[in-house]
């Protein structure tokens, strides 16, 4: 005999950043590196490259390709992410403007464009 749930399940909407919602430290600087490193797996799949064609293009070794492609992001800091994306080819722009008024803090947005 099969029991029933009784009770709907909680949602809880999020903000947004999955970091600052699992409550980590430093949440926007977490989502920051997120998407710079998604965006260097995009161009390593894109440019059909292996982890050691990588690793050279970018000068590191291939078991920190490894560890960005996989999300472990701990020993990258956004700066040198930005100077991998360099490496592989990419210009890097920085734009800095106020925050609108709905919002009382700033954020950080990575935002790749999209070649014709």
């Amino acid at each position: 005999m099969s029991s029933k749930p009784t009770g709907e399940i909680p949602v809880i909407e999020g903000s947004g950043n999955v970091f600052a919602d699992l409550g980590l430290p430093e949440p926007e600087e977490e989502m920051t590196k997120a998407q710079l490193a998604s965006r260097i797996g995009a161009i390593i799949r894109q440019r059909s490259l292996t982890q050691a064609a990588a690793a050279s293009l970018m000068g590191i070794d291939q078991p920190k390709v490894s560890a960005l492609l996989t999300g472990r992001l701990t020993n990258f800091s956004s700066g040198r992410l930005m100077r991998l994306l360099t490496a592989l080819g990419h210009d890097i722009d920085t734009s800095i403007k106020a925050t609108p008024r709905g919002r009382a803090q700033g954020r950080i947005r990575v935002v790749a464009a999209v070649r014709p």
